[in-house]
């Protein structure tokens, strides 16, 4: 071994004692006739001392050490004079005896720190030294912790783990795949799976009733900081199950994780919120309830008094933000600028003022009078103080908008506490969504997702009124999972299909291997996946799940660090009988 300890081990107890480290140098002070190193591995960092007096050679071959260097030392372990409290460590030294360099490092081109000097491209493009920085390592060890946990728990509730196939047939309902052209089938693709789906089905068909896996999934996607081309999801389903049974298990897996990882643990139930209320009070589908300030409608105290912004459209609504009626006109400023960007994409914003006195300053007193802006300030039940922030258009569109106002005003506040979890699961889905564009009905989640027993009938007459027996967990306004209770009747997922757009050959072409399953016995069966990343990411407060994946893509899906992807030679193209038609763009004159 090169190491009796780690530099993360040694305290006060373990003084006089003669250990052999190895590390990394983080850093190198010279002091007089003493070299002072802080050797790092992943358990922590210990200081090294050499004394000129006591070996001049010694001391100066420390003194060429840099950044990086990989060095093996022995030494005896003393109490620190001057002690530092913010490690572990940092009551104790090693007076070196020995040193041995295992290996040179370059000069890294960014701090092995924290608080790095090193920009986000320069240490996607060095990652394996990004990770040897404190902060990334957690995130890493917290991501171990988290899949232990839930193996732990699912094993104790009878789940198997069971791998499923990578490369799978392409089914292009829904992002696109990633596909794999096969060599010894020319002209034929595999692609790479977006989640288990089928194979987690036909797993219920098999008899294997409590599935899970850690598993791999692949998107071929516009990105974005909570989305990545290749991730991870905890992957489960159940037979023999409803909707109250899925959910019961994976809210007590996810307080058996918070309670293991975090020491946190949630009283009773987590709250439930219909699809239809979440759009209706926060306009999303995964809302943050750290805080309140939830939407409140004013149409109808807004018509006939001639305002045309508020007449020409069907839907006024605002939020009321406490304690902010002494925002200045340059912070209304700010917010009106805010709800303009193209990515919230509102037209302008009316605010009132509710003053101490009980009066009202509005940017529409032209148009309402008191009386109309007590009506108001009622309906939001504001208090002297509050500010009311009102938008109004389209429902959808405006809701959408609203509800990035109400994010921002949470952030400004500062009520969205990365500390505080707030579980949320939002049910009662639409089962189908209509696109203008194609003309067509599309499934929200995916073709397999049973409509509520009760509205089947719905199917024929209004199909767009449908609930799915569908339900996702949200944790502080971000989706931590979601899934479904599955169609397993044959005739009703033929049906599914029909409204969706598919031929029979169309389905039996792409489905066909899980229809004809179904024809063999299938128990009713549900279940759920939770992104393990944005797990991960919500459990160390980050905003990006590229921060806990170990080798993460970029925002425009390259990978810097090992140049992918990147052309493949002729002679790979012949064998897999590939031609390329690649336009490359024209060069300016």
């Amino acid at each position: 071994m090169f190491r009796s300890m780690t530099c993360g081990q040694l305290r006060l107890a373990d003084v006089d004692k003669e250990v052999i480290l190895a590390g990394w140098v983080q850093r190198v002070r010279k002091m007089g006739g003493m070299t002072f190193i802080d050797l790092r591995d992943r358990y922590g960092i210990t200081q090294l001392v050499f004394n000129q007096e006591v070996d001049a050679s010694l001391c100066e071959k420390a003194n060429h050490l840099g950044r990086e260097f990989v060095i093996q030392i022995k030494g005896i372990v003393k109490e620190r004079y001057s002690k530092n409290a913010n490690i572990p460590t940092g009551d104790i030294e090693i007076i070196v005896s020995e040193l041995n360099i295992l290996s040179t490092s370059d000069t890294p081109p960014f701090t092995i720190e924290d608080e790095s000097d090193g920009g986000d491209d320069l240490r996607m493009q060095y990652r394996f030294l990004d990770l040897r920085r404190d902060c990334v390592r957690k995130n890493l060890e917290l991501r171990h912790k988290l899949a232990f946990e839930v193996r732990r728990f699912l094993d104790s509730e009878g789940f198997l783990e069971i791998e499923t196939p990578i490369l799978i047939k392409s089914t292009p309902e829904g992002a696109r795949d990633f596909v794999v052209p096969s060599r010894m089938n020319p002209g034929e693709f595999y692609a790479l799976p977006q989640s288990p789906q089928t194979f987690k089905q036909l797993l219920m068909v098999s008899g294997f009733d409590r599935y899970f896996q850690i598993a791999k999934c692949f998107r071929d996607e516009d990105l974005r900081a909570d989305r990545q081309p290749e991730f991870t999801q905890i992957d489960c389903e159940m037979s023999f199950v409803e909707q109250e049974d899925v959910l019961n298990i994976f809210e007590n897996m996810t307080k058996h994780v918070f309670k293991a990882i975090k020491g946190i643990e949630f009283e009773g139930n987590f709250p439930r919120m219909t699809w239809h209320d979440a759009m209706k009070y926060y306009g999303s589908d995964k809302p943050d309830i750290r805080f309140g300030m939830t939407f409140v409608e004013l149409k109808d105290l807004t018509e006939g008094k001639n305002f045309v912004v508020f007449d020409s459209v069907p839907y006024v609504g605002g939020i009321c933000a406490k304690g902010c009626a002494s925002y200045t006109r340059k912070q209304i400023d700010e917010l009106t600028e805010f709800v303009k960007r193209p990515q919230v994409g509102a037209k302008g914003l009316v605010y009132v003022k509710c003053e101490e006195n009980g009066t009202f300053k509005s940017s529409v007193d032209k148009f309402y009078n008191q009386d109309d802006l007590k009506l108001w300030a009622e309906r939001f039940d504001a208090k002297p103080g509050d500010l009311l922030l009102i938008l109004a258009g389209e429902t959808s569109k405006t809701r959408k908008a609203l509800c990035e106002l109400r994010l921002e005003m949470g952030n400004r506040l500062g009520l969205r506490d990365k500390n505080v979890f707030a579980p949320l699961w939002i049910i009662d889905f639409p089962l189908l969504e209509w696109d203008d564009e194609t003309q067509r009905y599309y499934a929200m989640h995916h073709p397999f997702t049973s409509p509520k027993p009760e509205d089947i009938a719905l199917l024929d007459s209004n199909p767009g009124a449908v609930r799915a027996n569908a339900y996702d967990m949200v944790f502080n306004g971000v989706e931590l999972g979601g899934g479904s209770i599955r169609i397993h009747d044959s005739e009703l997922q033929d049906k599914m299909f029909e409204i969706l757009g598919f031929t029979q050959e169309q389905a039996h072409y792409q489905f066909g291997f899980l229809m004809d399953a179904f024809k063999f016995g299938a128990p009713p069966h549900g279940g759920l996946a939770f992104g393990f990343d944005r797990f991960v990411s919500i459990l160390a407060g980050l905003d990006s799940i590229r921060d806990v994946i170990a080798f993460p893509k970029t925002q425009s899906a390259m990978d810097v660090m090992m140049d992918a992807p990147s052309v493949v030679t002729n002679a790979q193209l012949r064998e897999l009988h590939i031609k390329l038609d690649v336009k490359k763009p024209q060069q300016q004159a």
